[in-house]
């Protein structure tokens, strides 16, 4: 007996939690935190440069490809949040990592600079991503957009 297939494209349900996200992230608050994921990013991959830690080999590849992940999530959620909301959670992974790596990469790399350079930059990165989230839970309902009807 042969069984009947469908498309999980075509589920309607799936249809619909598309729209709720494309609704909550065409909302200022949520372009906001994609912008300031991405700067974060943009600002983590130049941080041992910046701040000037660059003579600790470890963490500046470790900020630097963190970085550049941070700012591709960000890039992403700006242009299909929709799809790619679940990445929000991997914006929260990577500002924990961001905090706690100067005391786990290899070397001693320890410093006033690193850690309060990594900590605040982390601190901010895991509180946009659980804002991402509860962007994604509301799926556009307070967003701010009037109600048709």
């Amino acid at each position: 007996m042969a069984t009947p297939t469908s498309r999980i494209e075509e589920h309607p349900d799936l249809i619909g939690m598309r729209a709720r996200y494309a609704e909550a992230s065409a909302s200022p608050t949520a372009q906001g935190m994609e912008a300031l994921t991405v700067l974060g990013g943009v600002f983590l991959l130049a941080s041992p440069w910046i701040v000037g830690f660059s003579q600790f080999n470890s963490l500046t590849v470790n900020n630097f490809v963190t970085g550049i992940a941070l700012a591709v999530i960000g890039l992403t959620l700006a242009v299909a949040f929709e799809r790619a909301y679940g990445l929000s959670m991997a914006v929260c992974a990577i500002g924990a990592w961001t905090v706690i790596s100067p005391w786990l990469v290899a070397g001693n790399v320890d410093t006033t600079r690193t850690i309060l350079t990594n900590v605040i930059t982390g601190g901010i990165v895991f509180l946009l991503g659980l804002a991402l989230l509860a962007v994604g839970r509301k799926g556009g309902k307070g967003s701010g957009g009037r109600k048709k009807g």
